[in-house]
């Protein structure tokens, strides 16, 4: 019985672990890709923003582990495509949620390829390589499927 305690919080510890390092991770991004956004408004200043909803929205990513076992041996085109899915997944429902009770921290309402103000399809890039990122952090670089 104490093994399988001690498997169960060693398992709990690694995934705190995860879900810090992905939120954390998450934050950097958003305000990298918030600061260079800003070019187009020609602020120089390259304000970078973001908030703190993002952090819990970005640690949930520690729950794809399993996913990145499963899929290791796939193409990472493949790979790329089901990160990137579950990605828009997970931001429609938090911004849906969020929305309900008027937090929501972003609003695409007059974007040109949203879907309910919540996510935009022109960003599929950026949550393809976040996946691949994030799969990278979460698995400590292990040798995955055919490149």
């Amino acid at each position: 019985m104490q093994k399988y305690r001690y498997g169960f919080v060693k398992a709990m510890k690694r995934f705190l672990n995860n879900f810090l390092r992905m939120g954390l991770t998450g934050w950097c991004l958003e305000i990298l890709f918030t600061s260079i956004n800003s070019i187009r408004q020609r602020d120089y200043r390259l304000m970078g923003t973001t908030s703190l909803w993002m952090f819990p929205i970005y640690g949930s990513a520690a729950f794809l582990c399993p996913l990145f076992r499963l899929l290791k041996n796939l193409p990472l085109v493949i790979r790329g495509l089901c990160y990137m899915g579950c990605i828009f997944s997970a931001e429609y429902i938090s911004g849906r949620l969020l929305m309900r009770y008027k937090l929501c921290p972003w609003d695409y309402k007059g974007c040109r390829f949203q879907i309910d103000r919540v996510i935009r399809l022109d960003y599929a890039p950026n949550w393809f390589l976040t996946g691949l990122l994030f799969e990278r952090l979460l698995t400590g670089g292990e040798k995955h499927g055919p490149q």
